[in-house]
């Protein structure tokens, strides 16, 4: 029998046009078991429902709408087949009365990896003339994506997943990980039973029994907490509740942590603090405990939805997730830099290399600082949502994405990536078979996907006199373009550190504090693919004193010759700020070799060397009257003679301070 019923985008609202005496008595029983189904379906209590639609097949086994209906009950209990099943008895009964069920059964067999049987389903829907122009695009979009798949499944990429264990996962959903620079920490976010729903259940029962099932339909049963393990002797320890204050009895989630470990910004919902529906929060971690999350505030949170936030590693950058205005779709990905006063600026959309008129969701930048992760809705890809890589070119540019493809990729959705330092593992959150619900797998990255492999050096800032902690700027630099490619900084309480260095470049490294001499170092990591050990170190601040001195390790010159490399600029345009920001500052510069070659030639080339430093900060306007030069030859050596390395260690240039 057919009804008068119409059907909008599934969800169905119905009409009914009869008079008592049109339909039969089976016909009447049959439309009354439909109508109490399709009540129970809108609120969710899908066994009910089926119940009751059941008994109206049972009565009129010709009953259209009963197996459409049916079809989304199971779709509603993720239970493809059988809805699968539903639909293509309503189009056995009749393929003309609604053709957005081949539709909805395309999508369904896509879900389910059937891509060739989706492509099927798909072109039948299509045959329809009065197909509306934007669901006729859709089905085109899925019909590519179907395609891209099968070419995906043929050519798979090497991929071994392997569950963390249950020192990180328990029985409930775990998702979201992210990950030190050094590999020894990882945060999670689980989904665990709320402890205040019996009590909200209980304030319940005073509503009439329609709001409540409603509002119980819509109740959260669960909540997100944030647990944490650390990696001990390569194992991971059992992964504890962080606790108060980041968790609360509402919804934390989408963490990114600091390369050190010890900042977390987060995402937080319907906070009082909050000004949209989810904002963004930050908290630091300081003496073992983390402090009371702040709302980052505008220009970053607005009224609308900011979430997924990733921090660079040099922390000076913001990636997130909005759906404000400006953007290129739905939700964008969006990124916030701090300008000179440490105030984020106003965020920047990443635009169409990134961005499309979907939704771009659960952006994470490596280590290297160019690399980014995402998904994707609106890029080519097997599932609702796929994940992809890019990377930045300059400033604002960014490769076209590539899909990570197959079995990283699947037809279900993939989101919540992020690599480790070094560029050849990843971490994600899949429910394969295997797994008990989410779990938190790692695995080898294709080569396709790999970033710039990192490193990282790690130690402690402090006065070389009073061996306090000290809170110190970090640069790190290349050598060969000058460009500033991290900016950070050592804590304060306890002057730690933990600087990320990619490979395949060389680095000046530059330590300072106002009030201090500066601190400098270099890595040669040019040709260099994979990430080399980690650098150990201690770094050491002289104050600004009468007879203190400081090596200007990245100072070079020509082999056997007093000639400036070009390298070299990097360093003595910091001292070139140093003395320009100590204006009564006087210091002499010194020069000083190996025992190679005889005393009176060393003593010459160190002096001619000296003498380069001066006129170079003489050209940059230095007072003459501030610099002195002096070449000791092999007189002074910091290490022994006997060894390569020490004979490089007395190759040096130095600055002490004459006055103050």
């Amino acid at each position: 029998m057919k009804y008068l019923i119409f059907l909008f985008s599934f969800l169905f609202i119905f009409q009914f046009s009869y008079s008592q005496g049109q339909y039969s008595t089976d016909s009447k029983r049959a439309l009354k078991y439909f109508e109490e189904g399709l009540n129970q379906y809108r609120l969710k209590e899908y066994d009910k429902a089926l119940e009751n639609i059941d008994q109206a097949i049972d009565k009129d086994e010709e009953f259209v709408e009963a197996f459409i209906i049916r079809g989304q009950i199971f779709e509603g209990k993720n239970e493809y087949k059988q809805a699968i099943n539903s639909y293509k008895r309503a189009v056995e009964v009749d393929p003309d009365f609604y053709p957005n069920v081949f539709y909805s059964m395309g999508l369904l067999y896509k879900k389910m990896g059937h891509y060739q049987d989706a492509i099927d389903r798909f072109n039948e829907f299509l045959e329809y003339e009065d197909v509306k122009p934007a669901l006729k695009e859709k089905a085109n979009n899925r019909i590519e994506s179907c395609e891209f798949a099968i070419e995906q499944v043929e050519n798979p990429v090497d991929f071994k997943p392997e569950n963390l264990g249950d020192s990180v996962n328990s029985q409930y959903n775990e998702y979201w990980p992210s990950i030190s620079a050094d590999g020894n920490t990882l945060v999670i976010t689980r989904l665990i039973p709320r402890e205040d729903l019996d009590e909200i259940k209980e304030r319940m029962k005073q509503l009439p029994e329609r709001r409540r099932k409603l509002m119980e339909s819509r109740m959260h049963k669960n909540q997100e907490d944030f647990f944490v393990s650390y990696r001990e002797d390569s194992v991971w320890t059992r992964a504890q509740n962080i606790g108060a204050p980041l968790n609360t009895k509402y919804n934390e989630g989408a963490q990114s942590l600091s390369a050190d470990g010890k900042t977390m910004y987060f995402s937080a919902c319907n906070k009082k603090d909050g000004q949209g529906g989810c904002d963004i929060y930050i908290s630091e971690k300081s003496k073992g405990s983390w402090s009371e999350p702040e709302n980052i505030g505008k220009p970053i949170n607005t009224g609308k939805w900011e979430s997924q936030p990733s921090i660079s590693p040099d922390g000076q950058t913001l990636y997130f997730v909005s759906n404000r205005k400006g953007g290129e779709g739905r939700k964008d990905i969006w990124k916030s830099s701090k300008n000179e006063n440490g105030e984020w600026t106003e965020p920047e959309n990443l635009g169409d290399s990134i961005n499309t008129s979907k939704e771009e969701m659960a952006p994470f930048i490596h280590m290297d600082n160019k690399t980014l992760y995402f998904a994707s809705a609106g890029w080519l890809g097997m599932g609702s949502m796929d994940l992809f890589v890019s990377e930045k070119k300059g400033d604002t540019a960014w490769t076209s994405p590539k899909n990570l493809g197959y079995p990283i990729n699947t037809p279900e959705s993939e989101f919540g990536m992020v690599v480790n330092s070094s560029g050849n593992k990843a971490y994600y959150a899949s429910d394969r078979k295997e797994g008990r619900e989410k779990d938190i797998y790692k695995f080898e990255l294709p080569e396709k996907a790999k970033p710039v492999a990192s490193s990282y050096m790690k130690g402690n800032v402090f006065d070389a006199e009073t061996k306090e902690p000290l809170k110190a700027n970090f640069e790190l630099i290349s050598m060969k373009s000058g460009r500033t490619i991290m900016n950070s900084h050592s804590r304060g309480e306890t002057g730690s550190f933990l600087v990320s260095i990619p490979a395949n470049n060389n680095y000046a490294l530059n330590v300072s504090k106002e009030g201090y001499l500066f601190y400098s170092d270099n890595f040669k990591l040019e040709g260099m693919h994979k990430a080399s050990e980690p650098y150990l170190k201690d770094v050491p601040l002289n104050p600004i004193k009468e007879g203190k001195k400081m090596i200007l390790r990245n100072v070079f010159y020509e082999t056997d010759s007093f000639r400036l490399q070009s390298e070299s600029k990097v360093e003595l345009n910091k001292v070139f700020q140093l003395l320009t920001d100590n204006p009564t500052l006087q210091i002499e510069i010194s020069g000083h070799t190996d025992n190679v070659g005889t005393e009176s030639y060393n003593k010459e080339l160190s002096m001619k060397r000296a003498r380069s430093v001066y006129e170079f900060l003489i050209e940059k306007g230095i007072e003459p009257e501030r610099l002195t030069y002096k070449g000791y030859g092999e007189e002074q050596p910091i290490a022994s003679n006997n060894t390569a390395e020490g004979r490089a260690k007395n190759r040096r240039t130095e600055i002490k301070v004459i006055k103050e």
